[in-house]
């Protein structure tokens, strides 16, 4: 079987089904494990993804208001690579390929199509479905069985975990500039690391935030995890934060509750590695009383 998977969580599932072997492409954002990387990829941005967030976020919506879809997809590497299975997703067309995309492109091959199929995680039973779904289009349903059990058997234990420890009223953004919250899994994360999760709905979209209402609820803490973004690209970006009113005044702030985390190797990618993303809420908001390594590497506390 030959694959290409144009979502980077599900690149991430096939790797740990053990079936990397089959994989024959990928999308621009598909870079872990690392060994994908030696892929070639099949899609590229239609906009400048460099720049601050708002500039991104302009670039985003201008496509969007004249009804054209983000990304391209190569049709003459879809050609070429021969693909038996091509895996993508409906769950944002912001955040990836879409199905639409893929169809559109699907509708240029004369020859044999391949079969596609689209995950759509939106919360954690989602997550297990998508697994569940990739493992049995790799006729491999009894290791996605086994990834899934694991997990939840993982995510049950840091649940356990931080039972008795003090909840702390917690705050995610995903988005700096306009200001969103995020979505989707990420409450269900943030409730199950011992946390109060403050905006954001599970199952649902991530939200815009109005600047005010992060005053107002003053949280203990604020966690930075934008998508697509690496901890140093937040860093270069988190400047219109402080131009908030009332920032200096926010619980958080005063605090010094301030972090960063690396949302796109971690926290955007509804896949394995979310019982990581779970750690480093752990060691956030119960810091000094639990460690799993993540600090440098996952997560930052923020001084300005």
């Amino acid at each position: 079987m030959r694959v290409i998977s144009l979502i980077s969580s599900a690149t991430e599932i096939v790797y740990r089904l053990g079936c990397g072997k089959k994989m024959v492409g990928r999308s621009h954002e598909c870079d872990y494990p690392p060994e994908v990387l030696n892929l070639p990829f099949c899609t590229k941005p239609k906009f400048n993804i460099d720049g601050r967030s708002k500039e991104i976020d302009e670039r985003v919506k201008s496509l969007l208001q004249q009804a054209l879809s983000i990304y391209y997809v190569d049709e003459k590497k879809l050609i070429h690579l021969e693909p038996d299975l091509i895996i993508t997703q409906t769950q944002c067309e912001v955040c990836a390929v879409s199905l639409k995309d893929v169809e559109h492109a699907l509708k240029e091959i004369s020859q044999s199509k391949p079969r596609v199929i689209s995950v759509e995680p939106n919360n954690l039973d989602d997550i297990w479905q998508s697994i569940d779904t990739i493992s049995q289009a790799l006729e491999v349903k009894h290791f996605g069985d086994n990834l899934i059990e694991k997990m939840k058997t993982r995510l049950h234990e840091l649940n356990f975990l931080v039972k008795k420890l003090s909840p702390r009223r917690v705050a995610c953004i995903e988005w700096i500039d306009p200001l969103m919250a995020a979505g989707n899994w990420v409450p269900e994360l943030v409730n199950k690391a011992g946390g109060i999760n403050l905006f954001g709905k599970s199952g649902k979209h991530s939200p815009w935030l109005d600047p005010k209402d992060l005053f107002y609820q003053d949280p203990e803490i604020i966690i930075i995890m934008p998508c697509g973004y690496d901890i140093k690209k937040s860093i270069r970006d988190i400047k219109p934060l402080f131009k908030i009113k009332g920032w200096e005044k926010i619980r958080a702030v005063k605090e010094g509750q301030f972090y960063i985390v690396d949302g796109n190797q971690y926290f955007n990618r509804p896949g394995p590695r979310l019982i990581d993303s779970l750690e480093i809420l752990i060691e956030i908001i119960h810091q000094n009383q639990i460690s799993f390594g993540h600090e440098g590497r996952g997560w930052i506390k923020y001084y300005n």
